[in-house]
């Protein structure tokens, strides 16, 4: 219409159906002008563009939504993904009771909600620096047996959590990390980590014991001697060690870290989601019932050490080398 006028054409035959559409077309337009029909084709383009520009806005920023209620780490959801960033970077990540509850109650909700994976990983230079120490300080020999009970139930919660989590659990270690963010990386499925990362559980250091599942999944990862010496004799591993021990997926340059693992993850990301839940519970499901036991026994043997002279003699130890710093 807008180049030749009005429909002059003969009518085609009634089996030619995409030439007789066009036709039809063209003809219920009837005597509209050649101009008029110009500018409502102009319209329909320009609305036809505006449109696809919008849709490609949107696909190409999707909104990053918050998770409000928290206050020692930082739980988003974006591109399929609930990331779970812990967030105390003065106290280089330093787990405290409050964090504990939180980190237990985004892994619940992130196991609800609709993405496909999770992420944990730290925000500032460190993944996290482990159990804040202060959670044992200023403590009254009279309440020491309840700080030890209450610090083994909610540790044994905790570690549950990661156990039971019910999608691909993914932990991108961005910088040093130190014991129970060290022993549950065991329980997540893949682990990135920056070449400047390092992995250490000083554990008999503070006169502890292994926890996260690390005394059953450490020596099945490594073998025995290699976890011995991490668990045991205090060895801190580099990433570049972490990875050929198997405990680190792969490590990726730190200039480049963040660029790389983010868009691999949003790859996973696009995966079906409910094969990959379903997926990760099999892998899973034969090992949980023992992963549980590990961990109600981890629990009990903490909880005596936390009550021992040894122990509290080399915290006190530690803190009494750290004000001489």
């Amino acid at each position: 219409q807008a180049t030749e006028g009005p429909c002059n054409a003969p009518k085609p035959g009634m089996l030619d159906f995409v030439k007789k559409a066009k036709w039809d077309a063209w003809s219920s337009l009837g005597n509209l002008s050649q101009d008029n029909a110009r500018q409502k084709y102009a319209e329909l383009v320009s609305s036809l563009v505006s449109a696809e520009s919008a849709s490609q806005k949107k696909d190409a920023s999707p909104e990053e939504s918050t998770h409000g209620g928290y206050e020692t780490i930082l739980v988003t959801t974006k591109n399929n993904i609930t990331k779970i960033m812990f967030n105390r970077p003065d106290r280089k990540n330093a787990i405290n009771h409050k964090m504990y509850r939180e980190i237990i109650k985004a892994l619940e909700e992130a196991g609800k909600d609709d993405s496909a994976i999770a992420v944990i990983t730290g925000n500032g230079d460190y993944y996290s620096s482990g159990n804040d120490l202060n959670n044992f300080t200023n403590v009254q020999p009279s309440e020491m047996e309840k700080m030890a009970s209450d610090g083994a139930v909610l540790l044994k919660e905790f570690v549950g959590h990661f156990i039971d989590f019910p999608k691909p659990l993914i932990a991108v270690v961005n910088g040093p990390a130190i014991g129970i963010c060290v022993t549950v990386l065991g329980l997540c499925d893949i682990v990135y980590a920056s070449d400047r990362a390092t992995f250490h559980s000083p554990f008999s250091q503070l006169g502890q014991s292994p926890e996260g599942c690390s005394s059953y999944l450490f020596p099945k990862i490594m073998g025995l001697a290699k976890a011995s010496e991490i668990l045991l004799f205090n060895k801190k591993l580099t990433a570049a060690e972490a990875c050929a021990q198997g405990l680190v997926t792969e490590v990726f340059p730190d200039r480049t870290f963040q660029k790389e693992v983010w868009a691999r993850l949003e790859a996973y990301a696009s995966l079906p989601k409910n094969s990959l839940a379903v997926s990760k519970q099999l892998l899973r499901s034969m090992e949980k019932e023992k992963l549980h036991a590990v961990n109600s026994k981890e629990c009990e043997v903490l909880k005596g050490r936390w009550l021992s002279d040894e122990c509290i003699n080399a915290i006190v130890s530690f803190f009494q080398k750290k004000s001489k710093l």
